[in-house]
């Protein structure tokens, strides 16, 4: 933000690189980007180019004040299980805001059409490092400890100094960087989203989950339509269904995770599982053969979760259950137990 660039064309990069820094690492934490840019115009840390000059305004104590105050509930907001997903809720719509108001105010004095244009960049692109954010919290509250949530919020802080110090010494650089990172960000977003997704749907069922006395226990035969037509259609199979559970993938060789399926056997397939996943416009059928395979059952802060170690020295697959329908997934890691050839009792 310091300095003059060399020539026109460095200028431009220097001052996009500035208003793309900014929403980026707005969309991270808004109020400590607020909060540190401007103490450190106010403070003299850095000097403001001519074409900047319009930040000055965050280096007014009111908003320092807020900013800093409304981080200060945020640094302890960010640290608790569960709370830290509610806030990112709540900021799923202020952040990107916010980014295009500082966007905004970045640009100067400029042609409005530029102004409309930088907001909805700076928007975007403070709502894809939000969702980034926000999925990799909720992936973390998998788990009810909460040194992971510390760590993340301690590292995301440090990526907002970071980012800030960046921008700070060659803004040109920042730009290159939050460009890559948004890039990377939107090329992983369709397998972030479904893991969002995964884990509102798994922190639902579980909120509303049968108590364990009431749970059934008995293996379901009945398969939706299309997820039978799918199988049926995939193994040339008219075999009736042994059984048949909803569950959540958790990924292996050939699959991918977090999609909605269900495992399945075929009466005619005494070593082969199936997990069917999809819709009427196409989804995925995976055959495991698990003769000889270790298989266990794990209950979880937020799910049931199903490993099926191959003999054959493959990754392991790995299944996820809601919590209503925990002594069902023991009774399936128990089927297919038998159906490998294993001990009933075995871990």
């Amino acid at each position: 933000m310091a300095g003059a660039a060399d020539t026109p064309g460095m200028a431009v990069l220097s001052h996009l690189g500035v208003v793309v820094g900014l929403a980026s690492l707005a969309g991270i934490n808004l109020y400590l980007t607020v909060f540190v840019t401007g103490l450190a115009i106010r403070m003299g840390w850095v000097t403001l180019t001519p074409a900047l000059h319009d930040l000055a305004v965050l280096s007014d104590p009111i908003i320092i004040g807020v900013a800093g105050f409304l981080y200060l509930i945020e640094f302890f907001a960010d640290k608790i299980p569960w709370v830290d997903t509610a806030w990112d809720a709540v900021h799923t719509f202020i952040r990107p805001v916010g980014a295009a108001a500082l966007a905004v105010a970045a640009l100067g004095n400029t042609n409005p059409v530029f102004e409309i244009v930088a907001a909805l960049v700076a928007g975007g692109m403070a709502l894809t490092a939000h969702v980034a954010k926000a999925g990799t919290r909720l992936v973390a509250n998998a788990s009810p400890e909460p040194v992971s949530n510390i760590g993340l919020s301690l590292a995301e802080d440090g990526v907002v100094f970071a980012g800030l110090g960046l921008l700070a010494w060659n803004p040109v650089v920042g730009l290159a960087v939050a460009v890559v990172f948004t890039g990377v960000v939107v090329t992983a977003m369709p397998r972030l989203l479904r893991g969002i997704r995964a884990k509102l749907w798994l922190a639902w069922k579980k909120l509303n989950a049968v108590p364990d006395e009431d749970q059934e226990t008995e293996l379901g035969r009945r398969l939706p339509g299309h997820c039978e037509l799918q199988i049926r259609r995939a193994h040339a199979s008219t075999a009736p269904i042994g059984w048949a559970v909803p569950c959540l993938s958790g990924g292996g060789p050939r699959l991918a995770a977090n999609l909605r399926g269900w495992l399945v056997s075929l009466e005619n397939e005494p070593v082969r599982v199936f997990f069917v996943a999809g819709s009427f416009f196409g989804g995925v059928v995976l055959a495991m053969d698990v003769a000889g395979a270790d298989v266990s059952h794990r209950a979880g802060f937020l799910c049931d979760k199903v490993e099926i170690v191959h003999r054959d020295g493959s990754p392991k697959h790995q299944f996820l259950f809601e919590r209503g329908l925990t002594k069902v997934a023991a009774r399936l890691a128990e089927a297919i137990r038998e159906m490998a050839g294993k001990p009933a009792d075995q871990v």
